[in-house]
């Protein structure tokens, strides 16, 4: 969607800018929806379910639903409600008029903030809606649609997302700094606004007026919560406040809690951030930090299971990684080829007799001439002599643990491949899905990325080498895919000279 420029910079005018949200929707969801609304076999239960995967869709039937007019009464509270008041023909020909794109077509980071807000939906059914049956509904869609005024947000600027990702996640540069500086007002007073201005359900409301107005009540409950060790002296404390445990109680705590938990593991399960909603979740449900983690990453690995998307990140991939390992990293800048260095790397490489004394020389040589052809990270792993072990023979741009990194390639089906004879492997959100489960999860922590060259080398009929290289995580370019191929051309060459020294 084209970007309006410049951004607005007041309450007032985000407010005007964002009243009548009409985000894309998927078209083969778009069309699937309207098929259901004049399917008469179908209940509101199933439509509404239908309409659960395509957000935006379930965000326009709850507005249009509880926009103030006679004889609305209260707002809405659950999409089945929404649907009664408005009927199946009307809102049938209201979203005709919703606009329809490819799901690539739609912004990235507008569809992760969505996948996030399916992860706090899952949550709370997992956490909550078993405890508070009556109340399911509310606790579905409130937790669904409680970061809907950020969608409104990303599917008109949708830029905002990286640069949060980079800026407070990545940097760790304060979150209203950022908010200020971008948007001139706080966030949380914009979707607060928003809330009430759309007439949202009670609970999101509710929940935005703690963060905004109420905080006091938050931070003592979180303070609580970390003494998680001692059930009976949060008890202890919690009765000495009434209003406090009041307010802990509260069933509209649930969203809140479950988007806390699915916005903060989109970073690291183990930051501190996601440690004090897990923390507090268990406050809530009295329940010990190990039995909510397990609980809450059942949860995750369950809705994981259930995203066609693969282009997105989820947090449970992460749940298969080295636990202190971060996928979000700082972006680097895009390096042209160093074409000079490159070339006079690759002379090396071609020199005959070979102008190398050991194996170190060599892969120390390669490895250059993969940075100068426009590889920003760089691992070279060596075969031993039965293939049972990869060990790693050089490495850059990469964290220092990469360098005691030693694999067993019987545990990974791509690796099995790739040593059986040459080949390469290009990775992209096209095919992601189909490999990434197929790597081992050190390689994978290693290149946090959707687009990734393996390439295995062979001496004399036997793969000796296995070479793994990214851009920092960009696509990679025609350009420097054939760049990477012609190095590796020179590397295979270097290694069939290099065994034949002295002969």
């Amino acid at each position: 969607m084209p970007t309006p420029t410049p951004l607005p910079r007041t309450l007032v005018a985000w407010l005007k800018q964002l009243e009548e949200p009409r985000l894309p929707v998927p078209a083969e969801s778009h069309l699937s929806v309207l098929q259901a609304l004049a399917d008469s076999r179908k209940s509101l239960r199933d439509i509404a379910e239908l309409m659960h995967h395509s957000p935006a869709i379930a965000l326009r039937v709850m507005l249009e639903a509880n926009r103030p007019s006679k004889g609305s009464g209260e707002p809405a509270q659950s999409l089945e409600s929404a649907l009664s008041r408005l009927g199946l023909q009307r809102t049938a020909d209201m979203l005709k008029d919703q606009p329809t794109q490819t799901v690539e077509q739609i912004p990235l980071g507008l569809r992760q903030l969505q996948l996030i807000s399916h992860h706090a939906a899952q949550q709370a059914n997992g956490l909550f809606a078993g405890r508070l049956a009556r109340l399911w509904q509310e606790i579905h869609w409130g937790s669904l649609l409680f970061l809907a005024p950020i969608w409104t947000l990303l599917g008109t600027y949708p830029q905002l997302f990286d640069t949060w990702e980079q800026r407070v996640l990545v940097a760790g540069e304060p979150a209203a700094k950022i908010e200020r500086e971008l948007l001139g007002v706080p966030l949380l007073q914009l979707c607060l606004k928003l809330a009430e201005q759309w007439r949202m359900p009670e609970w999101i409301i509710l929940g935005y007026r703690l963060l905004v107005n109420d905080r006091r009540l938050l931070v003592k409950a979180l303070h609580i919560a970390r003494d998680n060790q001692h059930p009976l002296h949060q008890q202890q404390l919690l009765d000495a406040d009434p209003t406090l445990r009041r307010w802990l109680t509260q069933p509209a705590n649930c969203i809140l809690l479950a988007n806390g938990l699915a916005l903060s593991s989109h970073f690291a399960w183990n930051d501190a951030h996601s440690l004090r909603w897990q923390r507090l979740a268990g406050l809530y449900l009295q329940l010990s930090l190990d039995e909510v983690q397990q609980q809450v990453h059942q949860n995750a690995a369950q809705h994981a299971r259930q995203q066609p998307h693969r282009d997105l990140w989820h947090p449970a991939e992460a749940l298969l990684w080295p636990w202190d390992t971060r996928h979000l990293r700082a972006k680097q800048e895009s390096k042209p080829p160093q074409i000079s260095t490159w070339k006079q790397q690759c002379t090396s490489l071609l020199a005959q007799p070979s102008a190398f004394s050991n194996v170190l020389q060599l892969t120390a040589c390669a490895r250059d001439a993969l940075q100068a052809c426009g590889m920003q990270r760089v691992l070279v792993l060596i075969a031993d002599r039965t293939h049972s072990r990869l060990l790693v023979q050089q490495q850059a741009g990469l964290d220092k643990s990469a360098n005691a990194l030693s694999l067993d390639p019987q545990q990974s089906q791509v690796l099995r491949h790739l040593l059986k004879e040459p080949a390469q492997l290009r990775l992209s959100p096209a095919n992601m899905a189909q490999f990434s489960a197929l790597l081992p999860g050190s390689l994978k922590a290693l290149f946090p990325s959707e687009h990734l060259l393996i390439r295995s080398l062979a001496s004399n009929g036997r793969v000796v080498l296995l070479i793994f290289a990214d851009q920092g995580g960009t696509p990679i370019s025609e350009p420097s895919l054939q760049a990477f191929g012609k190095t590796a051309q020179c590397i295979e060459r270097a290694l069939v000279s290099f065994a034949g020294r002295g002969r």
